[in-house]
């Protein structure tokens, strides 16, 4: 599986971006996906998850109410549209994948497939 992040760039605090993550080499919906994200000198933490059918999601309480998961599956691609942004959510995000969905959903040991990351940078 090989995953393919987007979407990144440079924004002004309140501001919107929407990140997308395309699978290749598997069909999209038989993947759960995740965001998560880094800042420097801070370890790789959780954003969002949502399930193999897109019923279900589930967000890190530092994004939740700004931000929204969601699938295509059609095109086998995830995104993660993120409003009101803050000097905060300055990061690089990496999308994950991985071939079953638990209550383990936020753990960054448990993903097999990782993207290669894509700069958010949010300017106060």
């Amino acid at each position: 599986v090989q995953l393919q992040a987007s979407g990144g760039g440079l924004v002004q605090a309140g501001g919107s971006l929407r990140l997308s993550c395309t699978a290749s080499g598997r069909t999209g919906s038989s993947l759960a996906m995740a965001w998560f994200r880094q800042a420097p000198e801070k370890e790789r933490e959780f954003v969002a998850a949502i399930t193999l059918d897109g019923s279900r999601t589930r967000y890190a309480d530092s994004v939740k109410g700004r931000s929204t998961i969601s699938r295509d599956k059609a095109k086998n691609t995830v995104y993660l549209q993120m409003n009101t942004l803050k000097p905060d959510d300055t990061a690089i995000y990496y999308c994950a994948a991985r071939a079953y969905w638990s209550v383990t959903y936020y753990r960054r040991d448990l993903y097999n497939y990782w993207g290669q990351g894509t700069q958010v940078t949010v300017s106060s």
